[in-house]
C-alpha cells in the first residue's frame, strides 16, 4: 500500500470526485481530504491510498493535471518527521 499527497487540491474538492480521478489510474483504498482544525474547512490537500503500482500510475498520469483550474500536486507521501518538544513551560505559560 502507497500513500499519495496531493497538494494544491481545489477547497471545493470532495472525497468522490478526488475517488473518481485516481480510480481512473487503479484501485483506491481511500481518500483523506484534510481540514483545517480551527476553521473544519479544507486545507488544500488530501492523502489518497492506492497499491504501489497503481500509485505510480497515478503519480504520472495526474501530477500537473488541472483539477477545477488548479494544477495537482501529486507525489508519495514522505513519513513526518517527529515534533520536538515545545519550548517554554508547561501549559503555555503565566497570562497576566
Amino acid at each position: 500500500m502507497t500513500t499519495l499527497y496531493v497538494g494544491n487540491l481545489p477547497f471545493s474538492a470532495t472525497e468522490d470526485e478526488v475517488r473518481g480521478l485516481f480510480e481512473q489510474h487503479g484501485q483506491v483504498d481511500s481518500v483523506k481530504i484534510v481540514n483545517d482544525r480551527d476553521t473544519g474547512r479544507p486545507r488544500g490537500f488530501c492523502f489518497v491510498d492506492m497499491p504501489a503500482d497503481d500509485a505510480q500510475k497515478a503519480i504520472a498520469g495526474l501530477n500537473g493535471t488541472p483539477m477545477n483550474g488548479r494544477p495537482l500536486r501529486v507525489n508519495e507521501a514522505r513519513e513526518r518527521p517527529p515534533r520536538g518538544p515545545r519550548s517554554g513551560p508547561p501549559g503555555g505559560g503565566e497570562r497576566w
